[in-house]
């Protein structure tokens, strides 16, 4: 394994870093859902499959994580879990000269996406995992307000059965974006994406670095 691992508590930002051996290509800040933390298991894998491709990654916990140990956010907080997302950016700018990308899994991903729809220029490129589009059994509920002023390039990550969204529901907005969109569809995939079961981490890896 080309990488190492730490854990990190500075400048309002708690998680755990992975770098690579040798000279870094990119960071990533990367985050988790609403029903989780950064823990999981699909963080710490997309953490090491990164770090064994030469980017430096920072897997955290949300602001609203920090303040409790379960729970899910509160809509009327989520401003501040962005700062938090802006925050864990402030510190890889000073781990890496390289190109910064931000992301996360499910909620994680949105308010990553929407810090940088408000913040152009934050970060050079997104992942977003499993992209919740819309609440379950509930289409109409569309989260894409924002998608129209997202000028960051970004990467996608949907499993074919996730109920927050079809595949077409999701081309569909990623038509929004005026910016270069990457879909990697996983056949079968559900909205936890299932590492154990899916390549996810090495199609994830494959479509950020061809971005560089």
């Amino acid at each position: 394994m080309n990488r190492v691992s730490e854990s990190l508590n500075r400048d309002g930002v708690r998680g755990h870093l992975h770098r690579p051996t040798a000279d870094a290509v990119a960071g990533l800040v990367l985050t988790h859902g609403a029903g989780s933390d950064c823990n999981t298991k699909l963080l710490m894998e997309m953490a090491e499959g990164f770090a064994d491709h030469g980017v430096v990654v920072l897997r955290f916990d949300l602001p609203f994580r920090q303040g409790r140990a379960s729970g899910p956010p509160h809509p009327s907080k989520a401003a501040e879990d962005r700062d938090g997302i802006a925050a864990a950016v402030a510190v890889m700018r000073e781990l890496v000269t390289a190109p910064v990308w931000a992301g996360g899994h499910s909620y994680g991903g949105r308010q990553a996406s929407m810090l940088a729809a408000e913040q152009p220029g934050l970060v050079d490129a997104l992942l977003l995992l499993s992209y919740p589009l819309h609440p379950p059994a509930k289409p109409e509920k569309l989260r894409i307000e924002h998608l129209p002023e997202l000028r960051t390039p970004s990467v996608l990550v949907h499993g074919s059965k996730d109920p927050f969204a079809t595949s077409d529901e999701m081309r569909t907005a990623l038509e929004l974006i005026p910016a270069k969109t990457t879909l990697v569809e996983l056949s079968g995939a559900r909205h936890d994406l299932s590492p154990d079961k899916f390549p996810v981490v090495e199609h994830a890896v494959s479509a950020m670095l061809e971005l560089l």
